[in-house]
């Protein structure tokens, strides 16, 4: 009995630790396919950008040159346009899957007709402290506050553009209204600065580096900067419907372009004392926006633009600017902005990037 009561007792033992070591077995390969499947590359995505040769899209610049989209498996494509307008067009019709572009009037137009994309991160504002856009009066104007524009005309690109939305709001600020003045559309940059040479206008809008060209060559003075003025978002990065469905995609997207953002905002944005000094890799940015603007490097530097450092959108400033536009009967009707703004891609995306 003793001998059999062994033998069943160490058969029982050997069954038992046969079993542990296949669960052993199982849970092992277990977790080494969970590490796998963790340790696999993100999904190559192509991606195409709508963009300006301006240096507001300087981030996208760098995150191309530098690699920082490649580095999230996204394949950044430039895709080239010679206005806004079409950018946004393209971008909801999903021609391309990102568009970098001014938020204008007519961009609310067609989110209020039925067409779809998504606002999501900042590429461009006007901030305290930063030279971006500005009012000018001719150099030998005798006026000298915008409280004096009263009949007087301004000179704007369009309308519904950001300058006719500048001038608006730069007015009201003063206790005056666009009824007050006479907004003269000219259509380009460079009508602009003839305009005010030739004083066709008692005033423009203009932006950098413009503004220094204008007052370098003594024909016109700054005003009143508008960042000094209100904070505004006068452009952004938008996602297409089907870019924006595909959530890993958009932030690694985001991680990428917050990387780009950051580099960009050390190297030209960063203050000592109240003003601007040049960071470790100045030049090195000044240069890749060159190379992609086809800009010389002294112009570049007289007008670099406020871009928020982690690349996040003024999302309550959208609101002001839809209530304004639906105000002056510029859209045709109210917008929800919470449909057309989508913060929480990007918010994620930094919290993946890290500090």
């Amino acid at each position: 009995m003793k001998k059999s009561a062994r033998i069943l007792l160490g058969a029982a033992l050997a069954l038992s630790l046969t079993l542990v070591g296949c669960g052993k077995s199982e849970g092992d390969q277990g977790t080494g396919q969970q590490a796998g499947q963790a340790g696999q590359a993100a999904e190559a995505v192509k991606v195409d950008i709508g963009m300006l040769k301006l240096t507001s899209s300087a981030p996208l610049f760098i995150g191309i040159e530098k690699g920082f989209f490649k580095e999230e498996n996204i394949d950044a494509q430039a895709k080239w346009f010679e206005a806004a307008q079409p950018i946004a067009v393209a971008t909801a019709a999903g021609s391309v899957d990102v568009g970098a572009t001014g938020i204008t009037a007519s961009l609310y137009n067609m989110v209020a007709g039925g067409q779809k994309l998504l606002i999501v991160a900042d590429k461009g504002r006007e901030q305290k402290g930063y030279s971006s856009s500005a009012l000018l009066f001719p150099s030998d104007s005798p006026l000298k506050s915008i409280e004096e524009l009263k009949g007087k005309k301004i000179g704007i690109t369009q309308t519904g553009s950001t300058y006719h939305y500048m001038a608006g709001r730069l007015l009201e600020n003063h206790g005056l209204t666009l009824n007050d003045v006479q907004l003269v559309p000219l259509n380009s940059i460079k009508g602009l600065m003839e305009a005010l040479k030739s004083k066709q206008v008692d005033a423009i809008l203009l932006n950098e580096p413009n503004i220094s060209t204008v007052v370098e060559e003594g024909y016109g003075k700054v005003i009143a900067q508008v960042g000094d003025e209100m904070d505004y978002q006068t452009s952004g990065i938008f996602f297409s419907p089907k870019l924006a469905e595909n959530k890993d995609a958009a932030e690694r997207f985001l991680k990428a372009y917050a990387k780009a953002t950051r580099y960009y905002y050390d190297a030209v944005l960063t203050q000592k004392d109240g003003k601007i000094v040049p960071g470790a890799n100045y030049d090195e940015v000044v240069s890749i926006i060159a190379k992609y603007t086809d800009q010389e490097p002294d112009m570049i530097k007289k007008g670099l633009p406020y871009i928020d450092r982690d690349g996040k959108l003024l999302e309550s400033d959208i609101k002001t600017q839809v209530d304004w536009y639906a105000k002056e009967k510029l859209i045709d009707k109210a917008i929800d902005t919470t449909e057309i703004v989508n913060t929480q891609l990007l918010e994620e995306a930094v919290q993946k990037l890290g500090k």
